[in-house]
């Protein structure tokens, strides 16, 4: 039998008290960066280029607007990164926005075509300042729900417990024995049969026609992500600067990007970088992430000529991280799968 719609009584009223915890914790954040003089903003979700992330697959529709380019193509968002960036050269410093994001052929426990990303971002600051305001969020959220232990799948932590900082470097050693960084002598052409090869030696099955990061998410996924945020949350940083994406290169190892993940119960929740402000470097960027993407799904999408001109024109130095809204209302509010905390899913066609 199928099951019930969303917006039934009985099934709603089950869902209703992780609800009210989601408001909750919405509340809460708002309050707290207006504490620490944080504007919100709101911007577009219809965008030129929705995101170049080569594995993220946006909603396209075309635009019929007065005056519009007959077939022009928008696409909604994956995130409001360039959009925010954007505000960030015109002139804002410290900003956050609960936006509305879509990403299409996502639908699981953990996933959903359309969510909500809290994203900010905090002028003349590094990714370290992500860090400590991942560590408030994590608490926030559990004293909006009063919640003690976050849980999931199994595994628990304690949210008001100092987040462990390790790196991807340190991970890779610590849970698969792999020297990750040794596998990549040119940072910018990363070995993959030397890493496929330490992975072979651990268990790890690799196709031949892997890449150096298809093998790293194959030893990632199996062997490093299950065991992080276990017992408290970990802070994962210095990724390898072939993995960089809008992050600079850190200048105390060119081998590794400013960037940082956060991870609870085994559970990613939110990426962050300090940001990349070289725009030639960032077209580069995009070109072989573009380049990828059409190798692998036979597609690529615009690149925002509007947001490399807003580069190039003089972005400060910042820091921002986006973060997956509903997967922490799910751990703090004790839910089992991210339906359980919208206050209605997309309806299945």
């Amino acid at each position: 039998m199928a099951e019930s719609p969303s917006w039934m009584p009985g099934r709603y009223a089950a869902r209703r008290p992780a609800l009210l915890g989601r408001a909750a914790i919405a509340r809460a954040l708002r309050g707290w960066f207006a504490r620490e003089g944080l504007v919100e903003v709101e911007t577009p979700a219809l965008q030129v280029s929705p995101g170049l992330e080569p594995h993220l697959e946006a909603f396209a529709t075309e635009l019929k607007a007065p005056g519009a380019r007959a077939g022009a193509t928008l696409r909604l968002h994956t995130s409001p990164e360039f959009a925010m960036k954007k505000l960030i050269v015109a002139g804002e410093r410290d900003i956050f926005q609960l936006a509305r994001v879509f990403r299409n052929g996502e639908r699981s426990a953990t996933h959903h075509p359309e969510f909500t990303m809290l994203e900010w971002y905090r002028g003349g600051a590094d990714y370290r300042a992500l860090m400590e305001d991942c560590a408030s969020i994590l608490a926030l959220a559990a004293d909006a729900t009063g919640r003690a232990r976050f849980s999931w799948s199994g595994v628990e932590c304690d949210p008001r417990a100092t987040p462990e900082r390790l790196s991807v470097q340190d991970a890779f050693l610590r849970h698969a024995g792999i020297d990750l960084l040794a596998t990549a002598p040119d940072p910018h052409a990363p070995d993959a049969a030397a890493l496929a090869a330490e992975a072979a030696r651990i268990g790890v099955r690799c196709a031949p026609d892997d890449r150096w990061d298809d093998v790293f998410f194959r030893v990632f996924l199996e062997r490093i992500e299950p065991r992080l945020g276990s017992g408290r949350a970990t802070l994962l940083h210095d990724y390898p600067v072939s993995m960089a994406a809008l992050s600079r290169a850190s200048d105390a190892d060119p081998r590794v990007a400013e960037r940082v993940e956060l991870y609870a119960c085994g559970l990613e929740l939110a990426n962050g970088f300090s940001e990349l402000v070289d725009a030639a470097e960032q077209r580069r960027r995009f070109e072989a992430d573009m380049d990828l993407k059409q190798r692998i799904h036979g597609e690529r999408y615009p690149i925002d000529e509007d947001f490399l001109a807003a580069l190039a024109h003089g972005m400060p130095d910042c820091a921002g991280m986006a973060l997956g809204f509903d997967r922490l209302a799910m751990l703090a509010c004790g839910a089992a799968r991210i339906e359980d905390v919208l206050w209605l899913p997309v309806a299945e066609p």
